[in-house]
């Protein structure tokens, strides 16, 4: 089984930093290339570069007073990432890449991730 995991490219799980402007401030945002990878195809499906998606998604959390401690923004970036496949796998988010993630239906996405993910835990 652990072989499946353990053969993956190398390069994916190398880690490269990026110089992102967050409210006009330059940052350096340091994920493993898998992450970066998946980022990109999340602007793309929009429109937006990495760094135009990053903006946006720190000024909505920023917006939404959900921030909290940026430090744990990577983390936040490596979540989204993960969320992203998974709600793909569950067929809450089309794999057909020229869909475009603002075209969804945020609630509906959201409601059924809830009973899909949170309902079996219970």
């Amino acid at each position: 089984m652990c072989q499946i995991f353990t053969t993956a490219d190398p390069e994916l799980y190398a880690c490269r930093s990026r110089s992102i402007r967050l409210r006009g401030v330059a940052t350096s945002v340091r994920l493993e290339n898998i992450y970066w990878n998946t980022l990109e195809e999340i602007g793309a499906r929009d429109g937006l570069s990495v760094p135009q998606l990053v903006s946006r998604l720190h000024d909505e959390l920023d917006h939404a007073g959900a921030l909290g401690d940026r430090a744990n923004f990577t983390s936040f970036l490596r979540v989204t990432c993960t969320r992203y496949l998974q709600l793909q796998l569950a067929g809450l988010i089309p794999t057909d890449t020229s869909v475009a993630i603002r075209s969804l239906d945020a609630g509906k996405v959201l409601a059924g991730e809830r009973s899909r993910f949170f309902s079996s835990a219970a």
